[in-house]
């Protein structure tokens, strides 16, 4: 929607603070937000940002694993997920990943982090599946995709032996800079931090220094519970320390990560971190909405910004018998409750 009026309970500002109104919508652009008491039974959210994605992997999902640790089934160049990457067709990968977009966008999705496998070609494949839809992504390339990519991912800094030289010329270029790290172990956190990234993956197992020294240079982490639970690194609310890091002030983003294992879908995240780590629930949703600011952007409803709205029916839930607005939407809210997503990328 470019212009127009949408009315209902919103969460407004960064606060996010539930106010009965009305949302002036002009060239995507908020242009007011005038009280309404009168205002219809409908939720109106800042839209979600996915974090981390590998939405190639959409071509393995729910494959047979066995009994494969993480780094037989993710770690480049040669676990399971790579071997099927590079046996799969082009057109196949390209059908996959902008279905996955698709499943993203319903479900109140506006923006996504992806690290892209495939060097150039891969890259360019996602830009194809991701042509002419609302939901788009800014790109961590690697094997030379970061070239043309919007930055550099860096799959662990034990993995890479060419690091330094790639990291050095994503920063000539002025391309942003993300890390796996502490995903299994804490030991390629340290690695990581030396390179002054722009965004950490997962720190499941960091320590309280490493935490620490995020928080003290203002490097956002994005973590992935589910995954990590469903892969084995995590089986209790310590891993992620989600409590601890937003304690010491680390800034927290919320990613699904690989397709092949986790439907990416936010509202379920954030279901599974209110479940598991018992955050409170406004911590949970800018976690949620947050990780646009790596594409320049911010999700939240206020005054001049860019409308990406999620407008939720309560009434044809159960939702309209809830106390706590922010608490029923972050545990209880699906997409099946969306009555219309408001997207509007910086690149319309």
């Amino acid at each position: 929607m470019r212009d127009g009026m949408v009315s209902g309970t919103a969460l407004v500002g960064r606060g996010l603070e539930p106010s009965r109104v009305d949302i002036i919508v002009e060239q995507g652009i908020i242009r007011a937000i005038e009280e309404n008491p009168r205002a219809p039974e409908r939720w109106i959210l800042p839209a979600h940002f996915n974090a981390h994605t590998h939405l190639a992997d959409t071509v393995a999902m729910d494959c047979d694993s066995g009994t494969a640790d993480l780094a037989a089934l993710v770690t480049p160049p040669d676990s399971l997920k790579h071997r099927i990457l590079r046996a799969t067709p082009r057109p196949d990968l390209v059908a996959a990943m902008r279905s996955s977009i698709r499943t993203m966008e319903d479900s109140g999705t506006a923006g996504f982090a992806d690290f892209r496998e495939g060097g150039r070609d891969g890259v360019l494949a996602l830009r194809e599946a991701a042509a002419g839809l609302r939901a788009q992504p800014f790109i961590f390339g690697r094997e030379g995709g970061e070239e043309i990519a919007d930055g550099l991912g860096v799959s662990s800094a034990r993995d890479i032996p060419s690091l330094e030289t790639a990291v050095t010329q994503a920063k000539k270029t002025g391309k942003r800079i993300a890390f796996h790290a502490g995903e299994r172990d804490p030991d390629d956190v340290d690695g990581a931090l030396a390179y002054d990234p722009d965004l950490l993956i997962h720190m499941t197992h960091a320590t309280d220094s490493q935490l620490k020294a995020c928080a003290d240079r203002n490097i956002p982490v994005a973590v992935c519970p589910r995954s990590n639970w469903i892969l084995g690194v995590s089986d209790s609310p310590a891993h992620p320390p989600l409590e601890k890091m937003i304690r010491f002030g680390c800034r927290i983003f919320l990613g699904t990560d690989n397709a092949m294992f986790v439907q990416p879908n936010i509202f379920s995240e954030m279901a599974f971190v209110d479940t598991v780590y018992r955050l409170p629930p406004g911590d949970i949703l800018h976690a949620a909405s947050d990780g646009a600011e790596m594409a320049g952007q911010s999700y939240y409803i206020k005054k001049g910004s860019r409308a990406n709205l999620i407008c939720l029916d309560p009434v044809r839930a159960n939702l309209r018998f809830s106390r706590n607005l922010l608490k029923s939407v972050v545990k209880r809210a699906n997409s099946d409750m969306i009555m219309k997503n408001v997207f509007n990328s910086l690149s319309e």
